[in-house]
């Protein structure tokens, strides 16, 4: 229940304040998304699993976001950012489906 009181205060204080994400990080914010998303779904079906540890989801939320960050910026540095932004986001979403079919197995049984 705390999760889903954090999200909503979240998302309110995100509609009021507006925050303003610089130019400089705009390109990396979706990257960051899907990779959050993708610690957020291994989490989910950790947590179905029975085997989720806090402490690991922390530092695979973490490392998600600033490896993914890390790869865009490197490609931007060698030019080919688009390239790897792509490739970044096809892994990622591979992750993301997979662990989908896995909560999805373990919410259906099928």
């Amino acid at each position: 229940m705390i999760a889903v009181l954090g999200l909503v205060v979240g998302v309110v204080v995100g509609l009021v304040v507006r925050p303003v994400v610089p130019n400089v990080v705009e390109p990396y914010l979706p990257i960051a998304v899907v990779a959050a998303l993708d610690a957020v779904f291994g989490g989910l079906r950790a947590m179905l699993d029975g085997i989720f540890d806090d402490k690991v989801f922390v530092v695979s939320f973490l490392s998600n976001v600033v490896v993914a960050a890390l790869i865009v910026f490197l490609g931007d540095k060698l030019g080919v950012g688009a390239q790897l932004s792509t490739g970044v986001v096809v892994v990622l979403g591979i992750r993301i489906f997979s662990n989908a079919a896995a909560i999805r197995r373990h919410i259906f049984r099928a």
